[in-house]
């Protein structure tokens, strides 16, 4: 196994608010240049859902993204893996948060899609003063939740912390 390093910058704005934190890209991701790009992927359909907002172009995800004041990264910077299930990554080495959250002061929210995405951040980093919330994983190996159910939590966590009124 190679190393493999996170290919994408943060897609975060000055006011931002949210910042929602993967693991790290999928395979179909890398190949795509985005985040989030496999086709059964269901994070940019639960978003539109909820925002009611089209999200099909990358221009539009962005736009969806910058429209609600949510921002995106992934926890890994580096890691070996086999495939693309978080269940697979060794060596890993994570994004320094401190660094990204001293440039963006509004975030007062960091929502982790996963569970491994949250291990990351409780092993590696000190608790920060923000409003730490877990999502369940979009991705379609993550079958236990509808696509419904999911975006239901979704959307009470984005009323919760005032993302969606």
């Amino acid at each position: 196994m190679t190393i493999q390093v996170h290919p994408f910058k943060a897609l975060i704005h000055k006011d931002s608010e949210v910042l929602i934190l993967g693991t790290f890209p999928s395979l179909k991701s890398f190949d795509n240049d985005f985040y989030y790009s496999h086709p059964k992927n269901q994070f940019w359909g639960i978003l539109s859902d909820i925002f009611n907002e089209v999200a099909v172009t990358q221009v539009e995800r962005k736009q969806l993204l910058k429209n609600n004041k949510i921002a995106l990264w992934d926890i890994v910077k580096s890691c070996e893996r086999k495939n693309s299930s978080d269940s697979n990554l060794k060596n890993v080495k994570v994004h320094d948060l401190n660094l990204l959250i001293e440039d963006y002061k509004n975030i007062k929210a960091i929502l982790f899609t996963g569970k491994k995405s949250l291990y990351f951040y409780e092993k590696y980093h000190e608790s920060m003063d923000k409003i730490i919330e877990y999502l369940p994983s979009p991705s379609p190996a993550y079958a236990s939740l509808s696509k419904e159910e999911k975006t239901k939590i979704y959307k009470s966590v984005f009323e919760k912390i005032g993302i969606l009124k």
